[in-house]
């Protein structure tokens, strides 16, 4: 079981400690003003006269125009739900990110987090138009529900995160908890999530295609794995 262990959580934890002890805080800058964007956005909703503001710049529907969804979901990404507890959303955008940008880097992660949830918003309008007797369709309703905000991006770093450093059993347990989720709850959260995966899946196979075009290509000078060739 150690030796298992070793393998599937040994080179993610090795760099998240490294980073940790010699960086601290420092070595997660982005995650904590995310923390601190998603901490201002739910004591601002949850006034009187802030409702509407951040319903006005961060919040999506599947009513909304394509072109007003797409300027919100930036912003979407942290504005938490209003029927979950903020302290949940708070310590997932913490874990999550902060790994992830450790691991991948600061842009790469917010790539990957808005890659998710756009997934998840523009499956939100295909599946309304597919309809409920579709399997992955959803009723006419769900136009008006607000999409996930950021458990989206959540599920889908970690399981880019998982992929990146082999840690696929972990990974595969991700995607096995939202496939339950959806099954015992079929709401659009749910199914949200999953679209969310799926993007992260189709950029995983591009990185690997794109990964094995480079396999045998001599990098070229100025770049940083560049080496002079070896001299007999």
């Amino acid at each position: 079981m150690r030796s298992w262990a070793g393998r599937e959580w040994g080179p993610l934890c090795g760099t998240l400690r490294t980073a940790l002890v010699t960086r601290r805080w420092r070595a997660v800058p982005m995650t904590l003003a995310a923390v601190c964007l998603t901490s201002l956005f739910q004591l601002v909703q949850n006034q009187d006269w802030g409702y509407g503001p951040v319903q006005a710049i961060g919040s999506v529907r599947a009513e909304d125009p394509l072109w007003l969804s797409l300027l919100r979901t930036p912003l979407s990404l942290f504005v938490p739900a209003l029927d979950l507890p903020v302290w949940g959303a708070l310590a997932q955008v913490l874990l999550v990110f902060g790994i992830a940008e450790i691991c991948l880097g600061r842009w790469r992660t917010l790539g990957v987090a808005y890659l998710a949830t756009l997934a998840g918003t523009l499956y939100a309008r295909v599946g309304i138009a597919l309809g409920p007797d579709s399997p992955l369709g959803l009723p006419a309703s769900d136009a008006l529900v607000v999409d996930t905000g950021p458990s989206a991006a959540v599920v889908g770093l970690a399981v880019y995160v998982c992929w990146r450093y082999r840690a696929y059993a972990t990974g595969a347990a991700v995607v096995l908890a939202m496939v339950v989720e959806v099954v015992i709850k079929p709401n659009l959260a749910g199914k949200e999530h999953l679209a969310a995966i799926a993007g992260v899946l189709v950029l995983m196979a591009v990185v690997r295609w794109r990964e094995r075009g480079q396999d045998g290509v001599e990098p070229r000078p100025g770049t940083r794995s560049w080496k002079p060739p070896i001299r007999s």
